[in-house]
């Protein structure tokens, strides 16, 4: 038993490393995620007495754990009995296409990455483009929703940016749930989304096993209290209008809502408008050509971005104007079915509309570009502030401040001639040639008018 025993020195490194690796794994590991996952409960317990909506436990579960709560729910298991019926094809198969669904929609939040990185990000970027304007006394009516109701976010789709504004104005109330489209789904964006709580879809899948998983993950997560953030237009507005909601996961929401439990749903409507869009041009051409298609080239935006580090570092920066946000007045789902017993989603849809419409700000260069367009693309100062005069009259029914009018076009004005859109001669102002595009697009997002809307809505929306 205690005789010596010779063994070659191969032998004995893989002796050694295995008990390295059985130790580690045994021992070692264990006990630093548990000092780590301590450290993270602490950090979490910190972060919920500072947030109005505390954190739910359902964000925090391993994204793992959600596949599976997720797969295994009897409703998703249904669905997959009733696609392998439909397509033929044995059940377990049908059953490992709906896991990898799930793997695919279930975000892995990471409230490190969220508070720590994405919201510090959030506000610089914000803060550097822009000058953020916020309506504060529109966020009164969230300081008083119950505890156990979840809140849904509803918004114009207007930029990309529009990500970015949201998810830093909200943090003081909750972590942001996004659903979030395709073109997220490259390295390294969609890691970092996903750690961000966001999940994708595919807006134009058809396969009714792919939208029963990501019906039941949208219910779920409601049901659970998360805080949503949905764009019902399902893209960005081509011609600055505020179209019409795509009503699908207002459908997944209506189904999946106990209207005999105390969970109620308040659908907020948040309204955003910019000075200027940075990405005016690329929406315009696409919607002169009829196709939702964005041809962004990396390397113009690389060029773009560029552009503004360098005239930032040098002090010429002159920022983008103003980028605004105001809540509507709030819908509850209880109210709306009592008024609804049928739950019409497109007639919830339609009224969420009405309302971010309702609410929209009106800036300087949305402003000037619609007195513009009112008096055929030319005329001087006093014509275009009684012009203007008359806008806000209309829009907020009651007769504008002169000072403020003056002050507004003056900005606007000012904004659209550095942009080269309108030239001024002889003190009258005249859209340029090539322009007329760009001063409707920004004469559409100052109308409370809905924008012409051909298409039939899609099933999902973002």
């Amino acid at each position: 038993m205690f005789e010596r025993v010779e063994l070659p020195v191969w032998a004995l490194i893989l002796i050694v490393g295995f008990a390295a690796v059985t130790f580690a794994s045994h021992f070692l590991f264990p006990s630093v995620r548990w000092f780590f996952r301590k450290r993270a409960e602490r950090a979490v317990a910190r972060l919920n007495q500072r947030l109005k909506r505390p954190i739910e436990p359902f964000k925090l579960m391993r994204r793992q754990d959600q596949v599976i709560r997720l797969v295994y729910d009897p409703q998703v298991m249904e669905a997959v009995r009733h696609y392998a019926r439909e397509e033929g094809i044995p059940p377990n198969v049908a059953f490992e296409k709906a896991r990898s669904y799930a793997r695919e929609i279930v975000p892995g939040f990471s409230t490190a990455t969220y508070f720590g990185l994405a919201i510090r990000l959030a506000r610089r970027i914000g803060e550097g483009l822009y000058q953020v304007v916020v309506r504060a006394e529109d966020q009164s009516e969230l300081d008083h929703v119950a505890p156990e109701d979840a809140i849904v976010f509803v918004m114009n789709h207007r930029s990309n940016m529009d990500y970015v504004l949201v998810t830093w104005l909200a943090s003081q109330h909750s972590a942001l749930s996004y659903a979030v489209g395709e073109w997220a789904r490259i390295w390294p964006l969609k890691s970092l989304i996903r750690a961000m709580g966001a999940y994708f879809i595919r807006r134009r899948y058809a396969n009714p096993l792919y939208r029963a998983v990501l019906a039941r993950y949208v219910q779920m997560s409601v049901q659970q209290g998360i805080t949503q953030a949905i764009f019902p237009e399902g893209g960005l507005s081509l011609d600055g209008h505020v179209g019409r909601a795509k009503v699908g996961l207002l459908t997944y929401i209506l189904r999946g809502w106990d209207k005999t439990g105390v969970r109620d749903v308040l659908f907020v409507p948040v309204a955003l408008a910019y000075d200027r869009v940075l990405e005016d041009r690329v929406l315009i051409a696409a919607q002169a050509s009829g196709r939702r298609r964005f041809r962004g080239r990396t390397g113009v935006a690389l060029g773009f971005v560029a552009r503004i580090l360098w005239q930032k570092l040098w002090g010429r920066f002159r920022g983008f104007g103003q980028a605004a946000v105001s809540y509507g007045q709030p819908v509850s789902l209880r109210a709306f079915a009592r008024s609804h017993p049928d739950h019409d989603a497109e007639a919830l849809g339609d009224l969420l509309m009405a309302r971010i419409r309702a609410a929209m700000p009106i800036l300087a260069v949305p402003l000037s570009a619609a007195t513009l367009q009112a008096r055929g693309g030319r005329g001087n100062r006093s014509q275009l502030e009684a012009e203007a005069s008359a806008i806000l009259e209309q829009l907020e029914m009651a007769a504008p401040e002169p000072a403020r009018v003056q002050e507004m076009m003056a900005r606007g004005l000012a904004q659209l001639a550095l942009r080269g859109v309108i030239v001024e001669d002889s003190g009258e102002f005249r859209v340029s040639g090539d322009a007329q595009d760009l001063i409707a697009y920004y004469a559409a997002s100052a109308s409370r008018e809905p924008g012409p809307d051909a298409s039939p809505p899609d099933r999902l929306s973002t």
